[in-house]
């Protein structure tokens, strides 16, 4: 199987010594846990979108960038287990790295004190008409202690889709819409949540480009892989591996 087919779990460094790093919480609800009460994949992405405005909130900086997930990993921590429902989750977040025009960013859910998630996302600045620009000198000034100098880059292969592969449609929702008009990210993950028979311990989603109301979205899988192809093209890919 060709590299270019496989979503690259990145690195996950642990947390600097020094450096900014910001804390939100919430506990597990509802609408965000599994039939047998377990957090799922998708409601992890929206709480990384969460915790990394209120991190930026938090700065009383406003640089007018709107920040867009590249890339999304999520793996089980030394809890060895997901958050469940009513647990207050502590969602710690900081930087590990910065490029031109990208930052990279771990974020670990933790429930007393143990770390049940850890996360890695590659986030990208948009402009004012959604554009990619490039990283705000605020944003180096605010963020660079803890980055450490360390570079990132922003490359994602576009892969192949394989031979062999189930083809389904994807039905689009206007629930999934954000502000840009695009499928948010964090909705892409109700696909993984969908192909996967049981829990994962890891995922990793690579954002190649956006899916936008009236696309014709097909889900394409093969065992522990996903695609999401907006009129014949990827725009989504990724692969997970399923809790022994």
């Amino acid at each position: 199987m060709s590299s270019r087919q496989v979503a690259v779990m990145p690195e996950f460094l642990p947390l600097p010594p020094v450096g900014r790093r910001f804390t939100g919480g919430q506990p597990v609800r509802l609408g965000d846990t599994d039939p047998l009460g377990r957090l799922r994949p998708d409601a992890v992405a929206r709480y990384l979108h969460d915790v990394a405005n209120d991190d930026w909130d938090d700065t009383d900086v406003d640089t007018g960038d709107m920040w867009v997930l590249r890339r999304t990993a999520m793996r089980l921590g030394p809890g060895g287990r997901w958050p469940t429902l009513g647990e207050h989750v502590a969602a710690t977040t900081w930087c590990t790295g910065i490029g031109a025009a990208w930052a990279e960013r771990r974020t670990d859910l933790s429930v007393n004190g143990t770390v049940l998630v850890e996360t890695a996302g590659l986030w990208v600045p948009l402009d004012g008409t959604g554009r990619p620009r490039r990283i705000h000198p605020e944003f180096k000034r605010i963020y660079g202690e803890s980055a450490q100098g360390r570079k990132v880059s922003g490359r994602v292969d576009l892969p192949d889709v394989p031979t062999g592969v189930i083809a389904r449609p994807w039905p689009l929702r206007r629930v999934d819409l954000d502000v840009a008009g695009h499928v948010n990210n964090a909705a892409s993950w109700t696909a993984l949540v969908e192909v996967a028979e049981e829990p994962v311990s890891s995922a990793v989603l690579i954002h190649h480009g956006p899916i936008e109301w009236g696309d014709d979205v097909t889900l394409v899988t093969v065992a522990g892989q996903l695609w999401l192809l907006a009129n014949g093209q990827v725009r989504v890919s990724g692969r997970y591996e399923l809790m022994g």
